[in-house]
């Protein structure tokens, strides 16, 4: 359980700083790609270790 919470800040941090970069380095096309890349690898880690929560709870 405690993994999952970790895991679910982490997801959210990551996510939380490739929005951040992404929304300052808007006018450098490469940038985007790769900011935008690595909202998407927090996010998903977010919703797994949401979804690992919530199936531990069950």
């Amino acid at each position: 359980m405690i993994i999952s919470i970790i895991g679910m800040l982490i997801g959210a941090l990551v996510a939380g700083a490739g929005i951040y970069y992404l929304v300052k380095e808007k006018r450098d096309k490469e940038s985007v790609k790769i900011y935008g890349i690595i909202s998407g690898v927090g996010g998903v880690i977010f919703v797994a270790m949401l979804i690992k929560l919530i199936l531990e709870l069950l």
